[in-house]
Order: C-alpha cells, then structure tokens, then sequence
C-alpha cells in the first residue's frame, strides 16, 4: 500500500496513530509471514480487547491458549508505545532468553517496516537482544534470574510465559520496586497447575485481592477456530496437554498426583461442615457418631508454631467417610487431650497418630492419660500390633511411622481409593491440598510455600483401613461362617454295636464271648 500524504496529512496520521493503537496496528503495522513476507496486521477482536486492556490497566494478567498471536499484539504494543513515547524502558522476561529475544525481534520488524515518514524516532543502538529508538525509549530481553531487572526504573515489564518461570514469587518481589514510579505489567502464560506465581496472581486478580486485571483467552476465541479445528490439533495430545495449550484450565494442567478430574468430581461433592467446633473452630463435623459403625481418628501432629499445622480426620471405617476433621495449631498438650476427647466423642474409636518427635510426645500424654484404643505396631513394619500386647512387648512401638519406605506406600493407597471413587470426602481443605499436591522430581510433596498435613493425614487413614480394619473385617467373617457351620440336633446317635448287649448272655460259651472281646477290645480297653 502506498501513502501519498500532504505534509499536514502526515502530521494528522502521525497525531491519530499516536491516540490511538489500535488505527495504528491496524493501518500500518505488519507482521512477518513464513511465505508471503510482510503482510498487514490486521487484529481480531480479542486483540483489541486486549490492547484496551494494556492501556487502561497498569498491572495486566492473561490467560491464554496457545497459538493465538498474543504475543504478536503485545510485541505491536510495545512498538507503539516506544514510537510514540519519549524514554519507555520495556523489559521482557522469559524462562529462556531466546523465547524473551523473538519478541524483542518482532517489536522491532514491526518499526522497520513502517512507512519511512512515519518512523518519527530511528533505531539508534541494535543489538540481537536489545535495541534503542533515537527518542530515547529502548528495549532488553532477558532470562529469568534473582537479579533480573532489578537496577532499572521499567516503563513496562512484559513477563512471558510467567506460570513457567522457576522462583517467580522471589522475582517478582526483586523487581516490583522497579515498577514504582509509574511502571506497567503484563503477565501472559498458558496455565501450568495451581499455586504458582502466575495462578495465584491470575485467581488473585478474578476475586479483586490485587492489582492485577484479568483477562482469560480460550482457544475458542479466534474466529477462524472451531469444534473440527480443536478436535484435528488435539487428537494426538494427553488430557493434561489439551488442558494446558488450548482450554486455559490450571486445575487440568498441572503434574497433581491425584488426577485433576478426580479432584474435580470430589471439589463438587464438598460440603459445608454441620458443625464448627474446637477453642479456634478449626473442628469441623459433618456427621455425629452412631454406635452402628466403626470409627478411627487418624492424626499428624505438627510443633504448633511454624507453618504446619496439626491435623486428624475421623473416618467411618464402614463407609469410609470422613465424618470429621480438624486442621489448627496447638500446644501438644493441648493437642492430645483434644484428641482423647474427640476420640471418646467417636466410641472410643483407635487414634492412630504419625509417631515423629512431637506425635510421640502426644501419644504418650493419650497412653497417661488411659486412652484405650491406641494403635501401635511391630516396630519396623507399622504391622498393627493389639494394645494389651504392645504394652508387654520389647518389640512394638505406639504410633504410626511414616518412613521412605511407608511414604509412597500409603500415597499410593490414597490415589487408590480416590481414583476408585471409594473415599467420601467433605472437606474443601483437603481438596485445596490436592490441588497444590504434585510431582516433584519424581517425588509426590506439597508444592514449595503449600502443605500436605491433611493428605498424609488421609492417607494413613486409608492404609489403616485397607490392612488393620480389613484384617479384622475378614476374621469376624470367618468367625462368623464357622459359627454357621455348626449345627445343632435333638437326633440321639445310637452307638450300640451289635451282639455287645448279649456279651454276657449265657447263651455265649467261652470260646465266643472271647472272640468278641478280641473283635471290640478297643472299647474295653477305652
């Protein structure tokens, strides 16, 4: 396209392309196509959506699909807002630097393939990763690290693929002091599980807790995309990939060690607890005790002034329901006689408590003060030992230990019974530590910053149930099928051996009587 323009022609454009960016992307930006070159930018209406956004919001967080030009419409942001500002200092950050340099290259295809009259500021200084307007605005890619941006005053900082970016919560606080005079944010990223930097920021900015405004882009947002074209991109993916690339759902798109549609079906079934009890209200019961069934009270005790927290669920072991749950900070003391309480509450229901340094000193206040159903095992195999035999035995230890080895043991029998849809959880609490529960390493643990007391809590309990109430389950069924197969008759056995009542008939000479006796000399003998 040719722009014949007077010179006042020329200072209107220029005026109206530096109101507005939109006229301006849309009129005289291009963008570099893999065959055809330079075409025009030509923007869809999520675009401009977003553009209003950039100006309107200082602080700006997107979540997004992949393959949306996003990044193409942040890059002809910048372009516009270094041409046509004086002294705009744009830093973007990526978790690699090539990722932050393509963006940095786009802003700057952008700028030189303008018109020539209306390249109101030259490009002074051009370096691969960074380059500099004569107007004084510049621009500098760069790879995340603890001082990134850290000694400059920033105009805008443009944070790529932020769910990605490793320690972004120690980042973050390092080069928020430079956006203090005025600086702007934007933070784009496709999701990558729950409670990163970028999703507590994202979920954050939806509940209006912080600065940030949110703006979420599924793929379906691009008209050029419909049902055929997602089912033809996906049809080689995994279920966590689509969720991450293409439907922008952070719960999906995380490495949880529970599935995050297991998690999903058992967020829906959470429910308010009946009652909120306890010195801190922390107790929360759903369903009082009923003599009908069994129960077991399952407890993690932590120090009760750091950042654990002590925990214990109440689990009807017939219907593998949890009944109640408490999750606070007490002084141990406190804590076991909570605990013997809560117990007696429950029918003297088994305690079974990680025996760690602070949870052996709880189970022995419960032992003192004469709790009578304390689990204890074989020392060495968390083999459930009866207490009666523990309390005279050089070989049993109270408590339940949680080891290297019995770790991934009771983790795997948690995902066991969730996955089969064999627990009945209430609790939004525990559903919250689900979400941030995830591989790392290849070992499953409690994202950095989140804990884990409810699930290990949880998962002890349902090893309890799968070996020592399992075990005693099978034994009363075997008691109960002998029992059945003992039977009761009124039938009188008659045990007469022919010919022994006429034993001492004298109808019998000696030689006879003494072949009978021969014949029965067992009975006689008896």
């Amino acid at each position: 396209m040719s722009y014949k323009f007077t010179k006042e022609q020329i200072q209107k454009e220029i005026l109206k392309c530096g109101r507005d960016p939109v006229y301006f992307i849309n009129t005289y930006a291009k963008v570099s196509h893999p065959i055809r070159g330079p075409i025009p930018f030509k923007t869809y209406q999520f675009q401009d959506e977003a553009l209003k956004n950039f100006i309107d919001y200082r602080f700006n967080v997107v979540l997004k699909a992949r393959q949306l030009g996003l990044s193409t419409i942040v890059a002809a942001y910048i372009a516009w807002l270094m041409l046509f500002h004086r002294d705009k200092n744009v830093l973007v950050l990526a978790t690699k630097l090539l990722s932050a340099a393509n963006l940095v290259k786009k802003v700057k295809y952008i700028i030189k393939n303008l018109p020539s009259w209306l390249i109101i500021a030259d490009i002074s200084i051009d370096n691969r990763n960074s380059f500099e307007l004569s107007n004084g605005s510049q621009i500098k890619a760069s790879a995340t690290s603890g001082d990134a941006g850290r000694s400059e005053a920033l105009s805008l900082m443009v944070l790529d693929e932020a769910a990605f970016i490793e320690g972004m919560d120690e980042l973050w606080t390092g080069v928020y002091p430079t956006l203090a005079t005025g600086g702007r944010c934007i933070a784009i990223s496709t999701p990558n599980g729950v409670g990163n930097w970028f999703h507590q920021t994202y979920v954050g900015a939806e509940a209006s807790t912080n600065d940030f405004h949110p703006m979420k882009l599924h793929w379906s947002v691009h008209p050029d995309r419909d049902q055929e074209w997602f089912e033809s991109e996906t049809k080689n993916f995994d279920r966590r990939k689509i969720a991450q690339e293409y439907e922008c759902s952070f719960n999906a798109s995380g490495e949880t060690v529970i599935a995050p549609e297991d998690i999903e079906t058992y967020l829906e079934r959470t429910s308010d607890p009946k009652y909120r009890s306890g010195m801190d209200r922390n107790y929360w019961i759903w369903k009082e005790y009923d003599p009908n069934h069994s129960y077991a009270l399952v407890a993690d005790v932590a120090r009760g002034d750091g950042s654990d927290y002590s925990v214990f669920h109440i689990m009807n072991v017939d219907t593998m329901e949890v009944v109640a749950e408490y999750q606070g900070k007490m002084a141990t003391d406190d804590y076991a006689r909570f605990l013997f309480n809560c117990g007696k509450e429950y029918g003297n229901c088994m305690i079974v408590i990680e025996n760690n340094n602070i949870g052996y000193a709880v189970l022995k206040d419960l032992i003192n003060m004469g709790y009578p159903n304390v689990f204890h095992s074989v020392k060495g195999t968390n083999e459930h030992i009866d207490q009666a035999l523990a309390e005279s035995s050089s070989n049993s230890v109270p408590g339940f230990t949680t080891s290297y080895k019995s770790r991934p043991l009771i983790i795997a029998k948690l995902e066991e019974f969730i996955r089969n849809k064999a627990l009945k959880l209430n609790s939004k609490r525990v559903i919250n530590e689900l979400n941030t529960f995830v591989w790392h390493n290849g070992k499953p643990q409690a994202m950095r910053g989140y804990n884990d007391d409810l699930i290990m809590s949880l998962a002890i309990a349902c090893w309890i149930k799968d070996t020592v109430f399992q075990t005693s389950y099978r034994e009363a069924e075997y008691k109960k099928a002998m029992i059945g197969g003992i039977m009761k008759t009124n039938t009188i056995l008659n045990t007469t051996i022919h010919g022994m009542d006429k034993f001492n008939n004298t109808d019998f000479n000696r030689k006879q009587q003494a072949a009978i006796y021969n014949e029965f000399s067992w009975i006689f003998k008896g």
